[in-house]
């Protein structure tokens, strides 16, 4: 098989034909699947039932509950923009379905909907609002965040006098609505399942399609690739839109699994989405990332958070490692890049 250092020169690049092993090497997500490993062995041996099949099954569960938000907010980095609204428009998801529907006692799918098209308008909007002012969308979506914290906080008291919403599981519609979402199939949580199917749907749209080719241009050559009649507008709002989506995809597990929803949660999960994305080798500075490296880094969160309880360690080391795995992640996908941009 020939290599790219042993081609002809002047050869065309395209038709080089490069090994294997530097093909897997120039993939983002080589350097978090090493990781992944690495992770995986070590809580075998310090953590005693860690590789039993529960603990594998809530490991995935874990892993499944990041991944799917990390997934999206993966394809949002890849076109160049972040979205610090995306943990607590979790929760704005599932107050909008919850408050609603009891509130009105309606059937709990109407407040599904609902709160579907709630959440793809807000996704809109941040979408709109970063092209139209041309502010950094770190801006935009901070100020997102600060507005649905309030939101959600003042809705909630407002409607219940309390900052939880109300129980929906006697609810109309409650139980068809949780086997979607929160239903378990035997051995893992239908959550795990939702995420390969996502997984697979991102990864097709990514290397199959022309709205893949759009996705890696705009995040890695906006200008080039607007002169190159590439919709950037619509690509950028369409892909804050698709952070949204799973925001609400989250937000109805949430709902459908513990009936009550607290206002104040979420804050502080965009970051952990944000790690985890760049964990499985997406760069801050758009254009490079895949579907695959990104749920490779939501199992290596999935596996470090549930390795910790199996190891009995206490919990307030979990930060220190979380540390210490991006800041690894970082480096070697630094240096897997440069190693790839050298070899072509």
């Amino acid at each position: 098989m020939a290599d790219a250092a042993s081609a002809p020169a002047g050869a065309d690049e395209r038709m080089v034909r490069r090994s294997l092993l530097r093909r897997g090497i120039s993939r983002p997500e080589f350097g978090s699947v090493i990781g992944a490993v690495i992770v995986f062995v070590f809580f075998a041996v310090v953590a005693d039932g860690f590789i039993g099949p529960s603990a594998l099954a809530n490991t995935l569960y874990a892993s499944s509950t990041i991944g799917i938000m990390a997934l999206a907010v993966a394809l949002l980095m890849i076109g160049g923009e972040f979205d610090l609204s995306a943990g607590v428009a979790v929760i704005t998801a599932a107050l909008t379905a919850t408050l609603l529907s009891y509130q009105l006692t309606l059937n709990i799918w109407v407040g599904v909907v609902v709160s579907l098209a709630v959440s793809l308008a807000i996704g809109f909007v941040n979408g709109v609002l970063v092209i139209r002012t041309g502010l950094p969308s770190f801006i935009i979506t901070l100020a997102m965040f600060l507005m649905l914290t309030g939101l959600n906080l003042g809705m909630t008291k407002l409607l219940t006098g309390n900052v939880a919403s109300n129980s929906v599981a006697d609810m109309d519609g409650f139980a068809s609505a949780q086997a979607v979402f929160a239903s378990d199939v035997l051995p893992v949580k239908v959550t795990v399942l939702w995420w390969v199917v996502f997984v697979a749907f991102a990864t097709w749209l990514l290397l199959r399609t022309k709205v893949g080719n759009w996705i890696y241009a705009v995040g890695g050559a906006k200008e080039s690739a607007r002169a190159a009649s590439v919709p950037v507008a619509w690509t950028k709002i369409g892909l804050f839109m698709g952070v949204q989506f799973a925001a609400w995809f989250s937000g109805m597990h949430l709902v459908f699994a513990f009936n009550t929803i607290q206002s104040g949660e979420g804050v502080g999960n965009e970051l952990l989405y944000i790690i985890a994305a760049v964990i499985g080798g997406c760069l801050l500075t758009g254009g490079y990332g895949s579907a695959i490296g990104a749920a490779v880094g939501a199992l290596i969160f999935g596996m470090a958070s549930q390795g910790i309880v199996y190891a009995e360690w206490n919990s307030d080391w979990f930060k220190l490692f979380l540390g210490v795995m991006l800041l690894g992640a970082a480096v070697v996908n630094a240096w897997v890049r440069k190693r790839a941009e050298a070899s072509r």
